[in-house]
């Protein structure tokens, strides 16, 4: 008992050194960080986070940045052998894409389907993320300090955009230290970064929609921005419909494109929610593993809109609220893991069969991509797609994720 005592303190007191995004809140103004930094000092009572979630806000960097690897190379045959084993019995559906960008070794990647188009699901808010960078850049290409400030001091609710929305996200609130989670109210006020948190860390549908907005918003209005409440309600009332549907494709997806992402490996087509959907008309959305791996890699590399931009999207992508599905895996709870996770699915009535949640029988989509930084150096990235029916593969999402950690923690056979 003694001895556990003594870990625990040595853990606590590692984690009030150094957890990560002890400062989070200072660079963003997004609440609920600050609520962490407390949780890690000690001072209030809630769940810590694993120890590779630990990192400072200046301890993120980008991997590939002053070494970028460019076009995906051709498999890796050792790497290539023992991933395809991993999938032999597995269900069809599978598709990954793999690649290993440790530092002083050679590059090496794996594939496995990784050309076949799945329902990208909440994995395709990542288009919004680098939409919204892209038109920031835009307008202070040369200031990168306004466009944090813009983030942080652009405050809006949601209105109708942000229904209907079932995604529970924190709020706190940094006075009183009241916390609660639960789903967005339309009246609820957040700045653009919290909304933007709220988008990739708790998934939200509602943000993303409202961030989307924006996104367009920030394009037609350009230094105009933001508008008027009236000037903006004038903008959806009086555009065509298919103008409006042309600027909002074009906004999440040219920065795809500009980053090396084919329009046939990855396209966002509609609004997460249906208060979105009844103004800006929608259309098909998919995504490839190779397309999404490529995405992560082009952060790593600086090159999704510019090298502040990626590193900025990069630290999103660190900041979740927990770790689920393939992020979750025990293996990796001492690695820095940015993800970003997403599901999509359809039932029809059929006998014998309770459809629940992410157990479509029509469709089933669940996808995991991550950029994976472990303790002993190693640096990886992994999207994962499938579309396993009428059952909830985030477990074997975690299964795959230990799989691929133990493959990749082997020496590389010269």
């Amino acid at each position: 008992m003694k001895r556990l005592s003594i870990l625990f303190l040595v853990v606590m007191v590692g984690m009030a050194a150094s957890p990560y995004p002890i400062d989070g809140y200072e660079n963003t103004g997004i609440r609920r960080l600050e609520r962490l930094r407390l949780i890690a000092a000690g001072q209030i009572p809630g769940t810590p986070p694993p120890p590779g979630a630990r990192k400072k806000w200046g301890d993120i960097e980008l991997n590939r940045l002053s070494n970028p690897v460019g076009e995906l190379p051709l498999p890796d045959s050792e790497l290539q052998r023992k991933v395809s084993a991993v999938f032999a019995g597995l269900d069809p559906s599978y598709g990954v894409a793999i690649l290993d960008i440790t530092e002083g070794r050679p590059v090496r990647y794996a594939a496995h389907k990784s050309a076949t188009h799945y329902a990208p699901g909440s994995v395709g808010k990542m288009a919004i993320m680098a939409g919204l960078f892209a038109e920031l850049a835009t307008l202070y290409p040369d200031d990168v300090q306004a466009r944090r400030n813009l983030l942080k001091t652009r405050k809006f609710t949601g209105d109708f955009w942000s229904v209907p929305n079932s995604h529970a996200v924190p709020i706190y609130n940094v006075e009183t230290r009241a916390y609660s989670s639960r789903a967005v109210y339309p009246t609820d006020v957040f700045s653009l970064y919290e909304w933007a948190d709220h988008m990739i860390s708790a998934s939200s549908n509602a943000a993303a929609s409202v961030v989307w907005k924006e996104v367009i918003l920030m394009r037609v209005f350009g230094a105009a921005y933001p508008p008027s409440q009236a000037d903006e309600a004038a903008y959806w009332k009086n555009t065509p419909a298919l103008e409006k549907q042309a600027v909002a494709l074009s906004v999440v997806n040219d920065p795809l494109l500009k980053a090396g992402v084919g329009e046939n490996e990855w396209r966002l087509g509609t609004m997460f929610t249906g208060g979105g959907q009844r103004v800006v008309p929608g259309s098909r959305s998919y995504g490839t593993a190779a397309g999404l791996l490529t995405f992560l890699l082009r952060i790593e590399e600086g090159a999704v809109v510019d090298t502040w931009s990626s590193l900025e999207m990069k630290r999103l992508l660190y900041q979740t609220q927990r770790r689920i599905r393939y992020a979750s895996a025990p293996d990796l709870a001492s690695a820095a893991v940015y993800f970003k996770s997403g599901s999509q699915y359809r039932c029809r009535s059929e006998t014998g069969f309770a459809c629940g949640k992410y157990m479509g029988n029509v469709d089933n989509y669940m996808n995991s991509v991550a950029i994976v930084e472990t303790a002993d150096g190693r640096v990886y990235i992994v999207a994962l797609m499938s579309n396993v029916l009428r059952k909830n593969s985030a477990a074997d999402h975690q299964a795959l994720a230990t799989r691929f950690e133990c493959i990749l923690a082997q020496p590389v056979e010269s």
